[in-house]
């Protein structure tokens, strides 16, 4: 079944093996006859930063607008980036914090009179989404030494937009052999193809 597959490369430098596992997805994509569209976050133009937290909304630049209506327009998002310092990248970070707002990702609900209440609705719900982070180590000696490092992305944002989110975790990322690569390559490919 044909997909609306929106990529994020999450690496802001787009000469990465990052950026190559992006390439391997969007073209195995493409070629099974899966709609792509893809956005490169070095190439944004944005601030990334909440000058004022959420007590007073930015306006969103044109980049930002762009991937809200790509967002939406998908069934399946695919997000790849590093992991550096168990988290994301921080302009991915600034990204997130500026796009996943009120009435894009999710609606809190409330009551009659405007206060805020127990629950949301998650406005991306209905799509699936595949995450693949890069490591140094291990993924499970980094999990053993450090815990959960994905739950912030994979359920505190994905999932609560809606979001059914898998991952994929690629281990040793900085001393692959190129036959680990294409190994790789092929694994990422077969999830291309069914969109997963």
């Amino acid at each position: 079944m044909k997909k609306n597959i929106l990529i994020l490369l999450g690496h802001p430098n787009s000469e990465t093996l990052s950026s190559h596992f992006a390439d391997v997805y969007e073209k195995s994509a493409r070629d099974a006859g899966h709609e792509v569209r893809r956005t490169n976050l070095g190439e944004l133009q944005f601030d990334p930063i909440l000058h004022k937290g959420y007590r007073a909304i930015q306006a969103l630049e044109p980049d930002l607008l762009k991937l809200q209506e790509d967002m939406k327009w998908s069934t399946h998002f695919v997000l790849i980036y590093p992991l550096w310092w168990l988290s994301m990248p921080a302009l991915l970070k600034g990204l997130i914090d500026r796009i996943w707002l009120p009435g894009f990702a999710f609606r809190y609900h409330k009551s009659k009179s405007g206060k805020r209440q127990l629950g949301w609705d998650r406005l991306l719900k209905g799509r699936s989404a595949r995450v693949v982070t890069l490591l140094n180590a291990p993924p499970f000696l980094e999990y053993i030494a450090f815990g959960d490092y994905m739950n912030e992305l994979v359920h505190g944002t994905l999932g609560f937009a809606g979001f059914k989110t898998h991952v994929t975790k690629i281990g040793n990322s900085e001393s692959l052999t190129p036959a680990q690569v294409a190994k790789w390559d092929a694994k990422l490919a077969a999830l291309a193809v069914k969109a997963k």
